[in-house]
């Protein structure tokens, strides 16, 4: 019985003195394994490609509640131009056109000077000369509107007399109306001596208001009209004005 217990134990002996020469041997060789110790965040990264070939660490996914900074080497650049016009601005201009083109205005009693003076010849005539004192060019438009003192009636126009144009002023320049004021023959009624005389100015439009009105001085003893009282339309000359 003693002798074979001592039989085993020399047999576990030689059996851990054999598996201690088989680990010294694998150390010596290489082999061995080698606790590395715990991962790190760098060992279990994956490698993505970058555009140019090389590699670069993947980007970690932050935890829920984190903040994620990083550089963004992205570039992106755009350009717009717009531009926009409108004349939703109400421009209160004439429609006129001449009046638009050349910038003029309607010729009244603000811009002008308006003189009356009667003549010899023809007879019973009377000359009305309107001279533009503005700085604009101005248009005198169909024909003065004449009213002695409190006359309740407009004389009427001579119709042969209508220009082919308008009439227009330059500054300093003077345009012409003369008005027959009474028939030589006697032949028209209710012939009265005026103290007062307003000229009114028409617009684009017939009896259309021009603007301001005039009041001329006349000759101290009046001038004598009766009802076939007529005017003229404006014309550019003395000449056309009288008919002569």
């Amino acid at each position: 019985m003693t002798a074979l217990r001592t039989t085993r134990t020399t047999r576990r002996l030689a059996a851990a003195v054999a598996l201690a020469a088989l680990a010294l041997t694998a150390c010596q060789n290489g082999t061995g394994l080698k606790d590395g110790g715990a991962a790190t965040a760098s060992d279990s990264a994956t490698a993505t490609p970058s555009p140019t070939g090389a590699t670069s660490p993947a980007p970690s996914t932050p935890a829920p509640g984190s903040t994620k900074t990083g550089t963004d080497t992205g570039k992106g650049t755009g350009s717009g131009t717009g531009s926009g016009s409108g004349s939703g601005e109400a421009k209160g201009g004439s429609s006129d056109p001449a009046a638009a083109a050349g910038n003029r205005v309607l010729c009244n009693g603000s811009n002008t000077e308006v003189t009356v003076q009667p003549v010899a010849r023809p007879l019973n005539h009377m000359l009305i000369s309107v001279k533009n004192t503005g700085s604009k060019s101005c248009d005198l438009t169909y024909y003065p509107v004449l009213r002695f003192d409190e006359m309740q009636w407009a004389p009427g126009p001579r119709q042969e007399t209508r220009p082919q144009a308008v009439v227009s002023l330059a500054p300093g320049q003077s345009g012409h109306a003369a008005a027959m004021l009474a028939a030589a023959d006697g032949s028209g009624e209710g012939g009265t001596t005026g103290q007062k005389l307003t000229i009114a100015f028409q617009g684009r439009t017939p009896n259309s208001s021009g603007g301001a009105s005039a009041t001329p001085p006349l000759p101290a003893k009046g001038v004598y009209y009766d009802s076939s009282l007529t005017v003229t339309y404006w014309q550019q000359n003395i000449e056309d004005a009288l008919g002569s």
